[in-house]
């Protein structure tokens, strides 16, 4: 038997935003819901160095940001994830032990130019949101 689905009728899994900063419009739309306003300037803080950090600090911090995700909707759900490169590989392990799917946002970046009252020219570079790549 063959069964025909339209995206647009099938119903989003939650992608939790596990990355410092909100969802754009493009990745709300696909799914991505950030976390409580409270427990994402803990993340904030959690995702940020100031200092170069030791293994098990490295370890601590992904063990928090794991913590982050109980008791919201979606458990075992896909997980956006970015930041510090030293801190993605431990975190994605430990997301995965916990069952989670951690993805990173994948986006183009299309350079608009303007030009200025005065002739000089503005470039702004505009990031536009395309999927999701799986961390390994």
């Amino acid at each position: 038997m063959e069964m025909n689905m339209n995206m647009d009728d099938m119903e989003m899994d939650p992608i939790i935003n596990l990355t410092q900063h909100p969802a754009t419009k493009e990745q709300l739309q696909a799914g991505v819901v950030d976390l409580p306003e409270e427990k994402r300037k803990y993340l904030q803080m959690v995702l940020n160095f100031e200092d170069i950090p030791s293994e098990s600090e490295i370890n601590w911090r992904a063990d928090q940001i794991v913590s982050l995700l109980e008791g919201e909707e979606g458990y075992h759900c896909q997980v956006m994830i970015g930041g510090a490169l030293w801190l993605m590989g431990p975190l994605t392990r430990k997301l995965k032990a916990e069952r989670y799917i951690p993805v990173y946002a994948f986006s183009v970046r299309e350079s608009e130019e303007e030009i200025l009252p005065d002739g000089s020219v503005r470039k702004v570079n505009i990031f536009k949101h395309k999927g999701f790549i799986p961390a390994l």
